[in-house]
Formats: structure tokens, C-alpha cells, sequence
């Protein structure tokens, strides 16, 4: 079954320029386009795609809220992976901290954009960690201790959770653990299930955020 995309930005050109990338692409269909995210809901809804690349800033409802709209109330979420222009924007940030998966700068090279497109849908690791820790070190609030204390992360739930921020697949963390996949995908499901976080992006901004890993 092909990764099924639907295109939000208020720019034609855009999204005209994302379909042809990834109609290119036997495994990758695009199912929809929007040009604002006042319609993502609906259609989220009508077309159920595994990931929305949704532009950050948008004349009438912004990625950002977008976001909150569709992880609110639509059941099984897409993946969201915000198109913006700067990845050192703080609205990017926000994208990411209400839920967005991911970024894809609008620059980016077509074996970047599929690539991208690719790694969200799969959710095994972090999209662009240098970038995300960056965005941390600059916006991030130092003082959210809480959900992290609270979560009582086992040691080894901690040692997934560090190195799920240096954005290793869980192949990669099991080689460095020394301990099989299987056993890795049960960590990272609890360190999820803990921090009530929605994915491996979620889980490594409260940890960046809360100072269980140093941005820098």
C-alpha cells in the first residue's frame, strides 16, 4: 500500500510543486490538497491519509492550530509533517510541541521531501534531531520538570529515551543497547505510554524541555 498524502498550503505553487515530487514516486500517493488549515479536519476526515504536510503559516487557521484541531478530534491521526520556510522558526516549535511529527523545509531537495514524507509515515525514528534539538535550546521551557518526574521512567526506559533524541531507528538503539528490536519497540511504547507522549517527537521535546537531555 502506497504512503497516502494530503497537501496543505495556502501557495499553489507549493503545493503544485510537492505533488509532482511525490507523484514521482511508486509508493507515495496524494490523495488531497487544501489551501487553508480550516479545511484539514473535513478532509482528513473524508480521505484519511497516513500524512499531512501542512504549511505553518496560513491566512485564516495557521499548522499550528491546525494541528491541535486534527490530533483533537479526529481518531488515528495522521502523521503531520509541517512545510515551513526557516526550520529555525518558532512557529515550527510550537508546530512540533502541539503535535506536528516533523518539519520539511520548502528549500528542501526532492530526495529530501520523499525521504521526509517516508520517515514520518514509518514513526521509527526523529525526524532532522539536530534541527529539533536546536529548536529546543532556542524556545524550549526550562522549567517543565514535571511530566518527566512524574513518569518514573525506568533506567532503561531512560537510556531508550536519550538516545531516541539523537534520533537512532530502534535497530540502531537495540545495536547499542545490546538487546534485540522486539525488546527496544516494548521500551519506546513505554516511555510513550509514561510520558503521554504521541510519538518519539513528543517524547524528545518534554525531554529536551524538562532537561532530561541538554539541548546543546
Amino acid at each position: 500500500m502506497p504512503v497516502t498524502v494530503l497537501l496543505v498550503d495556502d501557495e499553489p505553487l507549493v503545493r503544485a510543486g510537492l505533488r509532482a515530487v511525490l507523484e514521482a514516486q511508486p509508493d507515495i500517493e496524494v490523495v488531497g490538497e487544501a489551501a487553508d488549515g480550516a479545511a484539514v479536519v473535513p478532509l482528513v476526515r473524508q480521505l484519511r491519509p497516513d500524512v499531512v504536510a501542512m504549511d505553518v503559516r496560513m491566512p485564516l487557521l495557521d499548522g499550528i492550530e491546525a494541528t491541535r484541531a486534527v490530533l483533537k478530534s479526529v481518531d488515528r491521526p495522521p502523521k503531520i509533517l509541517v512545510v515551513t520556510t526557516f526550520e529555525n522558526d518558532e512557529y515550527v516549535y510550537q508546530a512540533l510541541r502541539a503535535g506536528a511529527d516533523g518539519f520539511l523545509l520548502k528549500r528542501a531537495r526532492p530526495s529530501e521531501i520523499v525521504h521526509a514524507v517516508r520517515l514520518v509515515a514509518e514513526g521509527e525514528t526523529l525526524l532532522f534531531p539536530a534541527a529539533v534539538r536546536a529548536l529546543a535550546a532556542e524556545y524550549g521551557n526550562r522549567e517543565a520538570r514535571t511530566s518527566l518526574d512524574r513518569a518514573a521512567l525506568t533506567e532503561r526506559e531512560g537510556s531508550v529515551l536519550r538516545l531516541m533524541s539523537r534520533g537512532l531507528t530502534n535497530a540502531e538503539i537495540a545495536a547499542e543497547l545490546f538487546v534485540g528490536a522486539e525488546t527496544v519497540k516494548s521500551h519506546v511504547s513505554a516511555v510513550l505510554a509514561k510520558l503521554g507522549a504521541r510519538d518519539r517527537t513528543q517524547a524528545v521535546i518534554m525531554a529536551y524541555e524538562s532537561g532530561f537531555v541538554a539541548p546543546a
